[in-house]
């Protein structure tokens, strides 16, 4: 039996002897080993610790606390505020408009933008308040104080922020949207920055720009929120949703023109859902461009039902600002009217405002393949954002269609009158066609025709209806005492199919009538 075998029950007196081969085979092993450990040494110590590294305590762009330092310096201040039965504000802060920044200058520039924003906080709220960047473009704040002076710091960070940040001799974002949670009313540390977020959230839906208290309210509306984007992944496929048309006026002749796709929801539980309810949450939960691929077939397929009635309506629908964005959307479009045999001129995409004046690489990208297209396109809600002259005069518009809250006041308000007179200068001048929503009442309607507004749409004329009921209501035109349509809408269309599938041109003269 060999050394390295035997009992170790041997006797003392019975030496264990290697020779010299043996010998230098133990002392190159232990140097080998030796060897093996110093590097693995060396590279544990220069490696991170995966637990350091996810509980850092600075945030890498910002230079602010991280989030999970921010968590536990929280909840030490909170047990101390509970103790001595103080109380205190968290206050949660999200820019509005920080997206457009990464899209359309690039995430170094929006690093920057948020580097100049921790700055600004750190000015207005001082070195020695905690704060950190949450994630993106969110901060967490935490106040030690009553709630009369977190409010009034919420306010402070607001009007801080409220111009952007300027980099280069350029502004970035459009202000800050803040959420406040107050301890103890709120809730402990994680519940705190759930509620504040929530409430921030609560805040960018409304348009932004200012602060608001956390409401126990918020979080059963958020909750109906889920039940209702539960629901509308299902809308399609269960067939529950519908276009109906809003009928377009000339001013000159007071004749019907065009008509406007409206999109509606009817829940089985519910009824009929607002647009304006379900349509921000399709955005938010990925939903929307389902739906608005449903929406844009749909009123291809019915545009074309009524050309082949004889019936040359032209059809706007509404484009979301997520459509806009798809690279593939002129791309679709341009295939579904070719497949319907429909002229690209005969239909408009109505974009809002706000989405129009984004002015980012993407947004220019999609106006410049529907000028391509030839398809009309319209800026919606005209007035009610921030328009820049020089971005809508790039624009393949060809119309704007001003908000109906001008339009509501302007038979009793000299304001409103002249944002609408303002509003028709400024469209002439560009060579844009002027439509005014909502106009309900004779007066309205007078002084509209008479400023030059080239298309009224509103209650007073037609509320939306079915496609059945316009195609019937179109077939009474001639004897009906109510509106009638333009006569040149029931010319014969057969040389105008022949030619429908023929490449149009890239942007028509003028609409047609």
């Amino acid at each position: 039996m060999g050394h390295f075998l035997r009992p170790r029950t041997m006797p003392a007196s019975s030496p264990t002897t290697f020779g010299p081969l043996t010998w230098a085979l133990l002392i190159a092993v232990a140097a080998l080993v030796a060897g093996v450990a110093w590097a693995l040494r060396g590279r544990l110590r220069s490696a991170p610790s995966p637990r350091r590294a996810d509980h850092g305590t600075i945030d890498p762009v910002t230079g602010l606390m991280s989030r999970a330092a921010f968590e536990v310096a929280l909840a030490q201040a909170l047990d101390t505020e509970r103790g001595e039965g103080r109380s205190g504000g968290l206050l949660y802060v999200g820019l509005d408009g920080f997206r457009l920044v990464n899209e359309g200058h690039g995430h170094a520039q929006g690093d920057k933008v948020l580097v100049a924003t921790a700055g600004t906080l750190r000015q207005v709220c001082g070195e020695r308040v905690p704060m950190c960047r949450c994630a993106g473009d969110e901060f967490a704040i935490w106040l030690n104080a009553d709630t009369s002076a977190c409010e009034l710091l919420a306010r402070r960070v607001a009007e801080a922020l409220a111009g952007g940040v300027e980099l280069d001799g350029q502004r970035f974002t459009a202000g800050a949207s803040i959420g406040l949670a107050l301890f103890p009313r709120h809730g402990t540390s994680a519940q705190l920055v759930l509620r504040a977020a929530t409430a921030m959230r609560a805040v960018k839906r409304a348009g932004g720009g200012t602060h608001a208290l956390f409401d126990p309210r918020i979080e059963t509306e958020q909750r109906e929120e889920l039940k209702i984007a539960q629901d509308l992944r299902l809308a399609v496929s269960r067939k529950e949703l519908e276009l109906v048309y809003q009928p377009k006026i000339e001013a000159a002749s007071l004749q019907v023109t065009a008509v406007e796709a409206l999109l509606r929801w009817k829940h089985p539980q519910l009824g009929m859902v607002s647009p304006t309810r379900f349509i921000p949450i399709a955005e938010k939960h990925g939903l929307i461009e389902a739906i608005g691929n449903w929406v844009l077939e749909a009123a291809l397929t019915q545009a074309a039902v009524w050309r082949k009635a004889g019936l040359r309506m032209r059809v706007a629908i509404n484009v979301s600002g997520f459509q806009m964005r798809q690279d593939d959307f002129a791309k679709r479009l341009q295939s579904g009217l070719r497949a319907h045999g429909l002229q690209p001129n005969r239909f408009t995409c109505e974009i809002t405002e706000s989405v129009a004046m984004e002015d980012t690489q993407v947004t220019r990208s999609a106006f410049d393949r529907l000028r391509e297209l030839g398809v009309h396109v319209s800026i919606d809600d005209f007035g009610t954002g921030h328009s820049s002259l020089a971005t809508l005069r790039r624009l393949p518009a060809q119309e704007i269609k001003i908000d109906r809250a001008f339009v509501a006041d302007m038979a009793t308000d000299a304001d409103a009158k002249a944002i609408v007179a303002a509003v028709l200068t400024m469209a002439r001048a560009l060579g844009l066609r002027v439509v005014a929503e909502g106009v309900e009442t004779p007066a309205q309607r007078d002084l509209l025709v008479q400023m030059g507004c080239d298309e009224l749409q509103g209650y007073l004329f037609a509320k939306p209806m079915s496609a059945r009921a316009i195609a019937l209501w179109a077939m009474d035109a001639p004897t009906s005492l109510a509106q009638t349509f333009s006569p040149s809408l029931f010319k014969d269309t057969a040389i105008t199919d022949a030619r429908s599938t023929e490449i149009m041109p890239s942007r028509p003269a003028s609409l047609p009538r």
